[in-house]
């Protein structure tokens, strides 16, 4: 026979040897755990419990940050909000946007006089009532121009958007948000079929010419689609009736910063335009607020991504002392079985066989564990959402994660019984009572 045939059949006989080997190790692993059934339930649960807190915690933070970037998206991207400050009147401060410092000229000049910009949207916010029917529910009014949208990211599900004469002449039309739209006229009503009704906008009539698509609730929890649109003008002048003086004043400024551009320097930018139009003089404190909407729904992104480790990591505990369960375990299971470790070598077992055979009832005990761990933290994760209302998302690499990190605490809790087992010698063990 030729030496590379020989070579090649000597291979191949060493590795079927092997897998009987394993095999035979394998099934004497789970004879010994069949033994004491009580025993290995009770070592297994440290790793379940392990497990399934891993995968209900990462579930539930997953879900966490899932519904956090879905936030961010609903904001739009690259976007700053202005707000008038607060104000000092006779000692005492009053709130955020309770003086109106913002005018429409303000948002034009931002759009015009700084590059980093797109699009700058001046709108007027307020509460009010909207009748239809015998239904009357009060919803946040939104008096905004078609950029508004735009900056928000906030496509119409049906209809049209606000035409320019209507925004000039203050027309009585109204986009409903979905919230809104969905209480007045039914759920069970299509889109389509609620455009040119006419509702009621505090006791004005308008005609409904667009629903806009569901946004969802916001980073606080407001549900963002309990709104009506109408035209900036017809906020300030049919709604609210501002004075003739105020009529180009404003209590918000959306704006959407050109990708590629640094938010940062738009922010500063706008900062220092504002400051100059409103005449403040250095020292003085701004009476407007600029919000980085970006950077505040990351930072809760950030929060959401550090509590779920922190969960993951209160799970990990949990695997860690399962770990430490089965090398108890495991060390009592050598000290019991000492005189069959001394049989065994007695009649040719050597110390990697002795060390195989533990090392594997440790593995199989953390594999088997794991399993059911992973079963019990999908239907805990899926309680908990249920029973909460919370978003629950438990990925593919989570469970293999969890699985796997079992598996390596059987390895490394085994070893040292499994070790110690493998360096009896032979003539004590059998001596051993």
């Amino acid at each position: 026979m030729p030496p590379a045939r020989c070579a090649s059949s000597r291979s191949a006989a060493t590795d079927g040897r092997d897998a009987m080997d394993f095999l035979s190790t394998f099934m004497i692993a789970l004879r010994a755990l069949r033994t004491n059934v009580l025993r290995s339930a009770l070592t297994m649960l440290g790793i379940v419990i392990g497990v399934g807190a891993v995968i209900a915690m990462l579930g539930v933070g997953k879900g966490a940050q899932t519904r956090v970037e879905e936030q961010i998206r609903s904001l739009g991207t690259n976007v700053l909000l202005v707000i008038p400050s607060s104000t000092m009147t006779a000692g005492a401060r009053s709130g955020s946007g309770s003086t109106m410092t913002l005018t429409e000229d303000d948002a034009i000049a931002i759009g015009r006089e700084i590059p980093e910009v797109e699009i700058s949207a001046p709108a007027y916010r307020s509460w009010s009532q909207i009748i239809h029917g015998n239904q009357n529910i009060g919803a946040a009014l939104m008096g905004a121009t078609p950029g508004y949208f735009e900056v928000r990211n906030w496509p119409l599900e049906a209809g049209r958007m606000f035409e320019p004469g209507e925004l000039a002449s203050s027309g009585k039309v109204v986009i409903l948000g979905w919230t809104v739209a969905t209480r007045l006229f039914g759920a069970d009503t299509p889109p389509e079929d609620m455009i040119d009704r006419v509702v009621r906008v505090r006791r004005v009539p308008m005609v409904v010419v667009g629903i806009a698509a569901k946004k969802g609730q916001s980073a606080v929890g407001q549900d963002q689609d309990e709104i009506v649109f109408v035209p900036l003008n017809t906020a300030r002048t049919r709604l609210f009736g501002l004075p003739q003086g105020t009529l180009r004043r404003i209590n918000n400024i959306w704006i959407k910063v050109a990708d590629g551009e640094d938010l940062k320097v738009a922010e500063e930018s706008v900062r220092a335009l504002l400051r100059q139009r409103h005449r403040l003089q250095p020292g003085t404190e701004d009476d407007f607020v600029l919000r980085n909407m970006n950077e505040a729904m990351k930072a809760q992104e950030e929060a959401s991504r550090a509590m779920t480790m922190l969960l993951a990591a209160i799970g990990g505990v949990s695997l860690l002392v399962g770990g430490i369960g089965i090398m108890n375990i495991m060390l009592v299971s050598v000290t019991e079985r000492t005189r069959e470790i001394g049989l065994r070598m007695a009649v040719g077992a050597r110390g990697g066989d002795i060390l195989s055979q533990f090392l594997v009832e440790a593995v199989t005990l953390s594999s088997i564990g794991g399993l059911i761990g992973v079963a019990v933290g999908v239907v805990a994760a899926e309680m908990v959402g249920q029973s909460a209302g919370w978003r629950i998302e438990i990925d593919a690499s989570a469970i293999v994660m969890a699985f796997g990190f079992a598996a390596l605490v059987g390895v490394f809790f085994g070893f040292y019984p499994a070790r110690k087992a493998s360096r009896l010698e032979p003539i004590d063990a059998l001596r051993y009572e």
